[in-house]
Order: C-alpha cells, then structure tokens, then sequence
C-alpha cells in the first residue's frame, strides 16, 4: 500500500550572510493513516518539514530530497498546478494562533464558507449551509451567533475550533496542526485535542501534530519522531516515548517539573555535538 506520506534524505537551507544555514538535514519519515508527533526544541526544524510537503516555505528557501512525497505524488517536482489541487484540498495547515491566522476584517462564517466553495465547486446557498454544519462538527454550541461573528469576537479555544472547521472544509486527507493549542489554557486543549482526535478517526485521515509538549503528544499521537537540530534523532511509538532511549529526548523528559516527587532544581539538557551527525 501506497504510504500516505512519504520522505526520505530531506534537506532544507536558508541563505545567510555567512553562507546557507541548514535548517532540515537528512529527515527521513513515512506515514499512513495515523497521529504522528513532531517534537523538540524551537528551530529543529518542525515547522519546517510541515511546511515543506506543503511546499509552503520562502521562495529563497533550497529543498532536495531522495523523495518527498504525498500520496504517491512527488511534491518536490510537482507543478504549481498540481501543489494547488493538492493544497487545503487533501492537505490542510492548521496554524498556532487563530487571531493571526483569520482574516480580521471577515465573518468567519464566509471564510469557512470560502473555503468550501473554493475546493467544492458549490453554489453561495451550498457553501453557507456547508459552513453551518462544520461548525457543528466542531462542537460549537451557536452556529449561528459564531458565523456572524468577527475573529476579535471570539475566545481562543472558539477561534481554534473555526480554523479546524475550515480545514476540514475540503475534506483533506491529512491535516498538518503546528501547535495547534500552545495559546489555550489546559481545559480548552483538551477540549481541542479530543476534538481532533474524533475527526481524525471519523474522516480517516492522517495528522501530523508539530509541538513542544511531550506529554501531551504521548498521549494524544500513535508515533512521535524527536527532532534536533535538522535531524531525527529517535523514532519510537508514542506509548513508549517515556521510556526513550536516546540521550536528548531523556533530557527533554528529565527537564519537565514533576508533581510526584520534589525537586530541588530542574536539569538542563547537556549537548553532545555527534547528535549533530
């Protein structure tokens, strides 16, 4: 069976004044139909290796890869054409802070019907209706109230849930979430997460969680690669990821405060420079 993701050997550089700075160096991952987690520190290279298969990063950015696929489809040489078809329709980004990420200035309503009608081809009646029952599947109590509604009008946790709406609008086959809850309180994250985790199984779809919290991604994914510095270091189920092996992702566990036993002072994480391969 075809994987629906597929990379393998990925490079990524940015030009500096000093030279290209490497920003993903030698990824390689392959996915089906599941919850894969991305963790590790800020500039490892999550984000980018989302927006990669996506074909999303800046036009000076330098990618090459053995194979950077999406469902049989060869991102890295694919068309403009092809990338359009490809993008929002059976791949959708689902970005950290819906105040940034919706336009200010439209009701959500019409942008989640936008969104619809953009890839669905129906007609104004057809793509409100559509916007109206997404909202429902992404249990909001007053459609109605919310479709009117400007992004400034709407809480956080209210304004995740219509960026989820609108990605699901074209009925993708893998969502891409890039710290989908970090700006949410605990309580609407897990309103969130178990959210997204319905959907994903309902829909059958893949989703790619990009995120700082290892807990969270242990609970809540099937698989969780560990990133540092461009690379992966460790690949494990996400059942076992408190029981990992490699040297940073111990670090990464021990440097979490515990509730279970006190702690004079919290470990900071010691580098080995052969991670860096």
């Amino acid at each position: 069976m075809t994987p629906l993701v597929e990379i393998r050997d990925l490079h990524v550089e940015f030009p500096g004044p000093s030279g290209p700075v490497p920003a993903v160096r030698g990824i390689s991952l392959t996915m089906g139909r599941e919850k894969l987690g991305i963790v590790g520190e800020s500039g490892s290279g999550k984000s980018v290796t989302g927006r990669a298969l996506m074909r999303l990063l800046p036009r000076q950015a330098r990618i090459r890869a053995a194979a950077l696929r999406f469902d049989g489809v060869d991102v890295a040489t694919a068309a403009p054409a092809t990338m359009r078809k490809l993008r929002g329709a059976r791949m959708g980004l689902i970005l950290q802070d819906p105040k940034f990420s919706l336009n200010p200035v439209m009701r959500v309503g019409n942008q989640i019907a936008e969104a619809w009608a953009a890839h669905r081809k129906g007609g104004a009646q057809e793509a409100r209706d559509a916007a109206f029952a997404l909202l429902e599947q992404v249990l909001i109590r007053d459609p109605k109230r919310v479709y009117d509604a400007y992004p400034h009008q709407l809480s956080g946790g209210m304004g995740q849930r219509v960026m989820i709406a609108m990605m699901l609008a074209p009925d993708p086959d893998l969502l891409i979430a890039d710290e989908p809850t970090s700006a949410l309180d605990a309580t609407v994250q897990a309103e969130i997460l178990r959210l997204m985790d319905r959907l994903v199984s309902e829909r059958g779809m893949g989703l790619i969680l990009i995120s700082h919290d290892l807990p969270l991604v242990a609970r809540f994914c099937d698989r969780v690669a560990v990133m540092y510095a461009g690379r992966v270091l460790e690949e494990l189920p996400a059942s076992e990821l408190h029981h990992a092996r490699h040297p940073y992702t111990r670090g990464l566990l021990e440097c979490l405060p515990r509730l279970d036993r006190a702690v004079p002072r919290l470990p900071t994480l010691a580098r080995d420079p052969t991670w860096l391969g």
